[in-house]
């Protein structure tokens, strides 16, 4: 075991993997992509480097399916699990690093009026995508998934509210 520096990526592979209760990097790449994508992206490279160096740290024990693609389930070790739980405790806040290329494009000069409708649409678009989600299985999810998928709902709202007023400006 080796000391290593716990990153947001490492607690998502750690959090996945607790969450399916043991998985191979294929299962936690899939299961990121199927749920924390909208808030969280993390390239399918990273989640196999993020599992090999969880995996030598020990906060992740291996098992190799035997026959057919020698398929890796990892799993959670104690470790893992306590430092999973500290993370989740932890309640410090990180700023937020808000990543809109739309934005950085305006800032850099480009024309709202051909930016602002194509990100009014593409955001109504989530946005009635969360909203159809909250109402198709809103019920069934966790109240930290539903929490989670009611930040994605204001959060498209706000980029609508934003861009309109940005095309709103425009002489």
């Amino acid at each position: 075991m080796s000391e290593v520096r716990l990153t947001t990526p490492s607690f998502l592979v750690l959090g996945i993997i607790d969450k399916l209760g043991e998985a191979s990097p294929y299962d936690v790449k899939v299961e990121a992509a199927r749920t924390v994508a909208p808030f969280w992206s993390m390239p399918h490279a990273q989640v196999y480097a993020q599992c090999d160096r969880l995996l030598e740290a020990g906060l992740l024990s291996e098992v190799r399916q035997p026959g057919g693609r020698n398929r890796r389930l990892m799993s959670l070790t104690e470790e893992g699990a306590a430092a999973l739980r500290g993370w989740l405790a932890d309640p410090s806040f990180v700023p937020v690093e808000a990543r809109e290329r739309g934005i950085l494009k305006l800032w850099f000069g480009a024309s709202p009026r051909v930016h602002a409708p194509v990100q009014i649409d593409e955001h109504r678009r989530t946005l009635g995508e969360y909203e159809g989600l909250a109402d198709e299985v809103g019920e069934l999810l966790t109240r930290g998934q539903r929490e989670a998928l009611e930040f994605g709902i204001r959060y498209e709202r706000m980029m609508v509210d934003f861009w309109q007023w940005v095309e709103s400006r425009e002489p």
